[in-house]
């Protein structure tokens, strides 16, 4: 027993010592391979948007305008103001259209008392026809008369209203809520209004915006309509962005469909009205309107910053199961959720692909992959 202890101590020995210098080689040839971020795609259900380039434009739009003569004598806000309803803007000298309304009064005041007395003077007429005190002649005069006197009020009348209208010219008020801009006219500054009218300024109704774009794709127009006669994509809720920073983000309501093509561009306009309630967006800015084209329920996506692009077109790393890169070409789809691009072919969801250091890794090279999600 003590001869068989002696043979196998050397041996277990030298097993022990096979065993570590295998596993020293192999800790330190994990420790030369470069370790990559490798992630697996992503299998879900995404909305594919079709993208449109548009403008802003205020619900309503109104230039405000002199349309009497005289000198500007007050403008009662500052450039730039919210204003409400009914707030006086503008005030236009109108001493001479006062003096026209007063003139007006008095010539109404005249008519009327020309009427009252051709109405009793018709009245005394057709009595005395009784007893044959006047000729039938005379009573038809007395009608005519009549007649005349009422013309003349009705006349009086329409003239007092005219100058009373004109008057009001003088005195501009905001038709609506509102975003005004800087007077074009300064105080003390001639308003020649009366033979055609001045601008003054203008008014935007802005709690409400549209962003105006069109579709020139008649294959996406045909999937449009189709999308709202089912029913199965939500058009109330449309992403809209824009090249400015802004303090929160916006969505539109698709609300407007124009009837016709326009034949100049052979593109159809249409309109997604914004919610503007920190006045914030401005009649004129450039818009992204986000339109939902389609449903893809079992889309295969990676992150957009992962794909590569070379003279083949795009392509990602594949750290296959023996941890060597293979490089993939893929064919690509729409950007979605900010950060994630459709693969149309070329991944698999058990595909682990690198998502990032792009240009350290290359084409057979044996990395360490580490999966990131």
């Amino acid at each position: 027993m003590k001869n068989i202890r002696v043979f196998l101590l050397p041996a277990v020995i030298a097993a022990a010592g096979i065993t570590l210098t295998s596993c020293h080689k192999q800790a330190a040839h994990e420790g030369q391979l470069m370790s990559v971020d490798v992630a697996y795609p992503v299998e879900d259900s995404v909305m594919i948007y079709k993208t449109y380039p548009g403008s802003l434009k205020a619900r309503r739009t109104v230039e405000l305008v002199g349309r009497v003569n005289g000198y500007l004598i007050a403008s009662d806000y500052n450039g730039g103001d919210l204003v409400k309803k009914g707030k006086v803007l503008f005030r236009i000298e109108d001493t001479s259209y006062r003096d026209a309304v007063a003139k007006a009064e008095a010539a109404l005041t005249t008519a009327e008392g020309n009427l009252k007395y051709a109405e009793s003077r018709y009245h005394a007429m057709v009595e005395a026809l009784k007893g044959d005190a006047v000729s039938e002649m005379e009573v038809q005069e007395a009608q005519s008369t009549l007649v005349q006197c009422q013309a003349a009020v009705k006349n009086a009348q329409a003239s007092l209203q005219q100058a009373r209208t004109t008057l009001s010219y003088c005195t501009v008020t905001a038709p609506f809520d509102g975003h005004v801009t800087a007077s074009n006219i300064s105080v003390g500054g001639f308003v020649g209004g009366e033979g055609s009218p001045v601008s003054l300024a203008t008014i935007y109704m802005d709690d409400d915006m549209d962003a105006v774009f069109a579709i020139d794709d008649d294959k996406a127009l045909a999937q449009l309509r189709k999308n709202i006669d089912s029913g199965l994509i939500d058009y109330k809720h449309i992403p809209i962005s824009f090249s400015e920073h802004l303090s929160r983000p916006y969505y539109g309501v698709l609300s407007y469909e124009a009837p016709d093509i326009n034949t100049s561009t052979g593109t159809l306009e249409m309109k997604a009205s914004v919610a503007n309630p920190d006045y914030e967006l401005k009649s004129g800015m450039y818009a992204s309107i986000q339109l939902p084209y389609e449903a893809e329920p079992d889309a295969i996506m990676v992150k957009d910053a992962a794909i590569g692009t070379d003279q083949l077109g795009k392509y990602v790393y594949v750290v296959n199961d023996s941890d060597k890169v293979v490089y993939t070409p893929i064919r690509i789809g729409d950007l979605v959720r900010d950060s994630l691009r459709i693969v149309n072919s070329g991944l698999t969801v058990k595909d682990r692909y690198v998502t990032k250091a792009l240009m350290k890794v290359r084409d057979g090279m044996e990395v360490n992959p580490v999966v990131v999600k």
